[in-house]
């Protein structure tokens, strides 16, 4: 049998031998994960190490099993969402705005532009969630539990505005072709400027309690770096790559939902080791609230929250009970049964790891004939093992949490 075909474990076992042979030396093979808190996940490293130093790992995926293209492939477009929800769940509404603005580009449906700026509003709500869970988690991982515990609550502050725009929290199931299911309610506003009032302050200081520590400088600057060049071949984009130094931001690139009208900076890092991971998604979450308040002062007047297409958007529930078309519109949206252009298209948003796409090919049945998720996190994944090589078993874990996988993501 090839030694490539070998389980890693066994071939390490072969490189064990050849080592003790070579220089009397003493290698080990350690499993990280797939079951074990600083994963972050459910996927495993399995790791050659000499004393705590890694001289080689392999990463396994594909504990989820959850096939969510096969999935996707055989249900009607709208019952697509909730798989969306469950690939990077920390930052769920940006799954959904991106799976309806890819079928209204294969619809050629015109958004509002007062349902799209309420879009950017919660997606960029979700992009502070997605950064205070990575930053926050990653203090954890180099032993400062205070500010996890300090800022987490904001988090819960976001998704009780998600529950006032859509009854959700954590998979919200958010939106529908065209804008949104209904328009928000004066108490998500009410919550909305609440949090904006006061969440600042506190991201402030969770920034100093970390940017200027001895002790997290100590175990994240140089820690994990990768070049600009070696993150480009790797298909990294998001934080991650601009870390690295490279300034691509789909928000800016390929602007969607009104993007274009907002003044905002994308931050650039110099070394792309994991502080400056860190203090690229820290500066992220001061745009994110400067593009919220922008959309909040330039908000249209009025309350269109949704494009008017009848053969997509779903009746109002009280016309359903009472009038024969909307029952009869309501069984065809939900059951998929009003015909789509035959086309083949590729939508990307700008999610809380990086570019999140949809590629969609449809023959114009009430499925897609092909539907591939351009996941983040799977694709800058594969550098993991490259990042870690030579390190300390410790750096391994940080380099890992400022990477933010989501497994999610991984095994789709």
């Amino acid at each position: 049998m090839s030694e490539l075909l070998l389980p890693p474990e066994h071939r390490y076992a072969k490189r064990i031998k050849e080592q003790l042979n070579e220089d009397g030396s003493e290698l080990s093979i350690l499993n990280l994960g797939p079951t074990h808190p600083a994963t972050h996940g459910i996927f495993q490293n399995i790791l050659l190490m000499d004393g705590e130093r890694i001289l080689e790992a392999e990463p396994t995926i594909g504990y989820i099993h959850r096939a969510f293209e096969k999935i996707a492939e055989n249900r009607p477009f709208y019952q697509i969402t909730p798989l969306t929800d469950r690939m990077n769940y920390c930052s769920s509404p940006i799954n959904n705005m991106g799976w309806w603005m890819t079928l209204e580009k294969l619809l050629d449906i015109e958004v509002p532009k007062r349902a799209q700026y309420l879009r950017v509003i919660v997606m960029e709500l979700a992009r502070i969630t997605d950064h205070i869970i990575c930053n926050s988690i990653l203090g954890v991982d180099t032993g400062a539990y205070t500010g996890f515990l300090y800022v987490f609550q904001f988090r819960e502050k976001v998704y009780e505005i998600y529950e006032e725009i859509c009854g959700a929290r954590l998979t919200t199931n958010m939106g529908r072709i065209g804008g949104f299911e209904r328009d928000w309610s004066p108490e998500a506003f009410r919550k909305l400027d609440v949090f904006l009032e006061e969440f600042p302050a506190a991201w402030k200081e969770f920034e100093n309690l970390f940017e200027r520590n001895r002790i997290f400088i100590d175990r994240t600057v140089n820690v994990g770096a990768i070049t600009a060049e070696q993150a480009m071949a790797y298909g990294f984009t998001g934080p991650n790559l601009r870390a690295a130094g490279v300034d691509y931001d789909v928000r800016v690139a390929q602007p969607y939902s009104s993007y274009e009208d907002f003044d905002f900076i994308v931050p650039v890092g110099k070394s792309g080791d994991t502080y400056d991971r860190f203090c690229v998604r820290n500066a992220e979450v001061w745009e994110s609230l400067s593009i919220i308040r922008q959309a909040l002062a330039k908000m249209p007047e009025g309350n269109d929250f949704h494009a008017d297409v009848p053969d997509y958007y779903l009746p109002p529930k009280e016309d359903v009970y009472t009038s024969m078309e909307s029952l009869i519109y309501h069984f065809k949206i939900v059951m998929g049964e009003v015909p789509v252009p035959v086309a083949e298209i590729y939508h990307p948003v700008e999610g809380g790891n990086g570019e999140l796409g949809f590629y969609l090919v449809t023959d114009g049945s009430r499925t897609p004939y092909r539907l591939h998720f351009r996941r983040p996190c799977f694709i800058y994944y594969q550098a993991y093992p490259e990042m870690i090589k030579g390190a300390l078993l410790s750096d391994a874990i940080v380099i890992l949490s400022s990477l933010n996988v989501i497994a999610g993501e991984l095994d789709a």
